[in-house]
């Protein structure tokens, strides 16, 4: 009583007595191959749904249970216990810039951030590196 592995797959092992596994005769003579019927995991008696692992009459069970936790209408939430206070303008939400900056400095930083002056920056540098390409 010696197991070899089938010469047919190289996965399964027989016995020595038998030519081929179950699951080769099986593909050889052109049966489906058999789903073993998986039983429900709570009451292990009726066949479970496919792609669960209850039957359904366990299934119904616990759908109603949780449905009768549900409430059937949304809970209404007051504002006023929350503790937030409504925004009722933009004002209130973007802070004034001219509060943080001096007006003064508004000029030079928009000088040294605009994109005109960069421009003509990198002219410059370029004029300087190459005084011959005019």
């Amino acid at each position: 009583m010696n197991l070899v592995k089938c010469p047919r797959c190289d996965l399964n092992y027989i016995q020595e007595t038998e030519k081929y596994c179950k699951v080769c005769l099986r593909e050889m003579k052109g049966e489906p191959a058999q789903d073993e019927m998986e039983l429900c995991s709570v009451c292990n008696a009726a066949p479970a749904l496919p792609g669960k692992d209850v039957c359904l009459s366990c299934h119904k069970e616990m759908t109603a249970g949780s449905s009768e936790d549900v409430p059937d209408e949304p809970e209404v939430v007051d504002e006023n216990t929350m503790g937030l206070d409504s925004v009722s303008t933009m004002d209130e939400i973007i802070p004034q810039i001219h509060e943080d900056i001096p007006e003064g400095e508004f000029g030079e930083i928009e000088s040294e951030l605009s994109l005109e002056s960069v421009i003509e920056d990198e002219q410059n540098e370029e004029d300087d590196e190459d005084p011959d390409r005019e």
